[in-house]
């Protein structure tokens, strides 16, 4: 006779969800009720699950979720873990605020974590962020240098690793936790950038109560989150933009060209960072051909 059980789907593989509960891993298919409905159990969902013989069992029921992502297909993160380097390859600003504002759009916390410092120490970043209000580390993963910062801001948490290729998220994962042993590429330095090794969304325990996903890298992860939501509410998505929302001249300014705009003023004050409103006048014209009716067409989470 089957039972009842609860516990945290780990990992999706070819259309297995292997589910944690306490010290047992479940493998599991989803019942058919799920795809009648629209509905995909994601990495990271908490579920109910009916056990159907020794490590074998069903999904049948998916708690409400926190948040959820498209791509990679992840439920109930709590914060997204922006890996970026002033080293090979180098991070591009706009790359970094474009994923900063969807994890506030999804009500996610966000962590800048700097790697390959130990070859450009990556100054002007750290202070563009840090002035940001966006907590950011600086680390090492072929050192080591930073590891041990690192570790308490992800205590606790369900942390998804983003990047661009060949940036070493996967690295900084081996290094919290060598156990894990994800398999790295090696960065091209003829292309400035690498060849993401990534197969599948899995969660990995890390030491100190830590949950972790290596994602891949930028173009694939947000491109589906760039949607109508994040056009109507982009101005609050950047933290030090907020204190000057309600100080411009206009209710409806957009904060791009207008007279009077508080967060403009800002900006020429040198208060915000300069390329942080570039990347939000990017963003808005990126977004600003959404409408609507193109929603109504988007698959439902």
């Amino acid at each position: 006779m089957s039972r009842m059980c609860k516990g945290r789907i780990m990992k999706a593989l070819s259309g297995f969800y292997y589910v944690q509960m306490g010290q047992e891993l479940i493998r599991c298919r989803a019942r058919g009720k799920f795809r009648k409905d629209g509905l995909s159990p994601l990495v990271g969902d908490w579920v109910e699950i009916r056990k159907t013989e020794e490590g074998e069992g069903m999904v049948w029921e998916v708690a409400q979720r926190k948040n959820a992502f498209t791509r990679p297909a992840v439920a109930n993160i709590d914060q997204l873990v922006i890996i970026a380097s002033q080293a090979i390859p180098q991070t591009d600003p706009y790359l970094i605020d474009r994923i900063s504002a969807i994890a506030a759009l999804k009500s996610c916390g966000t962590l800048l974590v700097l790697n390959k410092c130990d070859l450009d120490p990556a100054d002007s970043l750290r202070e563009i962020y840090q002035r940001a209000g966006i907590p950011t580390v600086c680390v090492s993963a072929e050192t080591g240098e930073g590891m041990e910062t690192l570790r308490p801001l992800l205590a606790g948490k369900l942390s998804a690793f983003t990047g661009n290729s060949g940036v070493g998220k996967s690295s900084i994962i081996n290094r919290l936790d060598p156990a894990i042993a994800l398999s790295t590429g090696e960065v091209s330095e003829k292309l400035g950038r690498g060849r993401h090794t990534t197969r599948h969304v899995e969660l990995f325990p890390v030491s100190g109560g830590a949950l972790v996903i290596d994602t891949p890298g930028f173009s694939s992860f947000d491109t589906e989150e760039l949607n109508l939501e994040l056009k109507e509410r982009l101005p609050e998505t950047f933290p030090e933009f907020r204190p000057y929302l309600s100080q411009c001249r206009f209710v409806s300014c957009t904060h791009t060209r207008e007279k009077g705009c508080a967060v403009r003023q800002a900006v020429r004050e040198g208060i915000i960072p300069k390329s942080r409103h570039q990347s939000y006048l990017r963003l808005f014209e990126e977004l600003k051909s959404i409408k609507a009716w193109e929603e109504r067409g988007r698959p439902s989470k």
